[in-house]
């Protein structure tokens, strides 16, 4: 049987390239297949677009030779605060307050953001494996031996494995009879970048309201990602608003402790819903990132979630290969379910169980969740225990990636 690639990967946001990059380091033949061209998301520009990066995202980006280039962009998150509150009157008493100087591995994580991101990954596939990007995969087909892929320009590609990093709309887990269920909050996520005049000191601020939660993350400079969670009908309002209306209802929830802000960047806006296939893998398929599993941002564990998938299906499929097994055998791939889906299925729920615990105006509610915020804050083993978890340092087995080793 000939095979153009041993794996085809559909997607080229972050995840794809990412797993590409990894597979293709240790030996493996790799084409990422990306419906958008290449040079869509590669400018210098910024355009307020972030994320926030565990301590085992960033030893995996390390492992696959993109930190070092990274780092100088990154900014290191050295403390978190979270308190919950109404707009405009400022936090109850109690609160949570995580510092990176109670754990050994140093910051709590790391901002960093998309345009460098993604242009490391570009850049590291280049000459490395094979990147077909302006075109998408229309169809597959999979048999006892391989999987057939048609994409949208016609061609054919026929690989051991078909992996979808293709989002939560992912034609790969449809075509392969994968069903999603879960459910919409009601909320939408408005993003965007905030210059401001005070200095953030590497804090990360996550401010509970009862319509939504608000995060304030540092970025380099005197600037601060924002990903304000609103109700829909707020939100739509919020969003249509200019620039200046826009920077007017943010700022009663902002705060001034930064002084005065202004807008850098684009504005964003997305419906928040939590989306659960009810399998990672299916007959020669297997699935990574929002095509697996889209969970609320109230964490910011998104893009973690799906470079724990990353480290641990790589891990799978190169330990498969070096024993000289098929792949895209369901053995194989029952490995990967196995070790992915009880930890993002219990994350995604556990990040709706919070936003659904702080979304209302429940005096009875915020009381016991001010307690039990100082009871975390006030229990050193407690706080540590947390930041561990946050940082994807407490899986168990960890993947070799997610502790920097190579495969």
């Amino acid at each position: 049987m000939t095979f153009d690639f041993d794996i085809v990967i559909a997607g080229g946001g972050l995840n794809g390239p990412a797993l590409a990059l990894a597979l293709a380091g240790a030996g493996l033949s790799v084409a990422v297949v990306d419906p958008r061209p290449a040079d869509a998301r590669a400018g210098a520009d910024f355009d307020g677009r972030a994320y926030a990066l565990a301590i085992a995202s960033q030893r995996l980006l390390s492992a696959i030779g993109l930190w070092p280039g990274l780092a100088g962009d990154s900014q290191p998150i050295r403390q978190v605060k979270a308190s919950q509150g109404q707009p405009g009157e400022g936090a109850l008493p109690f609160f949570l307050h995580f510092d990176s100087d109670e754990i050994e591995e140093g910051p709590v994580g790391f901002m960093l953001e998309d345009r460098f991101l993604y242009r490391a990954l570009l850049a590291a596939m280049n000459g490395r494996l094979v990147h077909l990007d302006g075109v998408a995969v229309t169809d597959q087909a999979a048999d006892a031996a391989g999987i057939a892929i048609t994409l949208s320009d016609g061609r054919r590609l026929r690989a051991r494995l078909l992996v979808g990093a293709d989002g939560r709309g992912s034609g790969v887990a449809e075509r392969a009879g994968i069903v999603r269920r879960g459910w919409d909050y009601g909320q939408t996520a408005l993003v965007a970048a905030i210059a401001h005049e005070r200095p953030h000191e590497g804090i990360a601020h996550q401010y509970f309201m009862p319509t939504g939660p608000l995060a304030i993350l540092p970025l380099t400079g005197n600037r601060s990602s924002v990903v304000w969670s609103e109700t829909r009908a707020n939100a739509t309002a919020i969003a249509a608003l200019p620039d200046a209306g826009f920077l007017a209802a943010l700022r009663p929830r902002f705060g001034d402790f930064l002084g005065d802000i202004a807008l850098v960047g684009q504005r964003f806006s997305y419906p928040l819903s939590l989306s659960l296939a009810d399998r990672y893998v299916a007959d020669r398929v297997a699935l990574t990132g929002d095509a697996a599993h889209g969970v609320h941002p109230v964490a910011g564990q998104g893009l973690n979630l799906g470079l724990r998938d990353v480290a641990a299906l790589a891990e799978v499929l190169v330990e498969a290969a070096r024993r000289g097994e098929d792949i895209g055998a369901p053995l194989v791939l029952a490995r990967y379910q196995g070790w992915r889906r009880f930890d993002a299925t219990s994350l995604a729920l556990g990040m709706d169980a919070v936003n659904r615990l702080f979304a209302n105006d429940n005096s009875i509610l915020a009381a016991a969740r001010g307690l039990g915020m100082g009871a975390v804050s006030a229990i050193p083993a407690l706080r540590r225990g947390f930041m561990r978890q946050a940082a994807g340092l407490a899986l168990d087995p960890m993947p070799r990636l997610l502790a920097g080793k190579a495969l």
